[in-house]
């Protein structure tokens, strides 16, 4: 199975992206492209331990993620 192939699964499913600079987000994984750009939905940003809800829409860039939890 590959990475992408993982991420199709995980569609419309709640994940944990860790970006560079120790942010991270919480939120639907509602779309991706093959650059790990990704639209998250119903998102939290959390940094150190600080929870912010974004609602609406948000984008990811792809080259900011570290890793996908799915």
């Amino acid at each position: 199975m590959k990475p992408l192939d993982v991420l199709q699964q995980s569609l419309h499913k709640r994940v944990i992206v860790e970006l560079r600079g120790g942010h991270s987000f919480r939120g639907v994984l509602d779309a991706f492209d093959q650059h790990l750009n990704l639209i998250l939905s119903a998102s939290e940003e959390v940094v150190a331990d600080t929870v912010t809800p974004h609602p609406g829409l948000t984008l990811l860039r792809g080259d900011s993620v570290v890793y996908i939890a799915p």
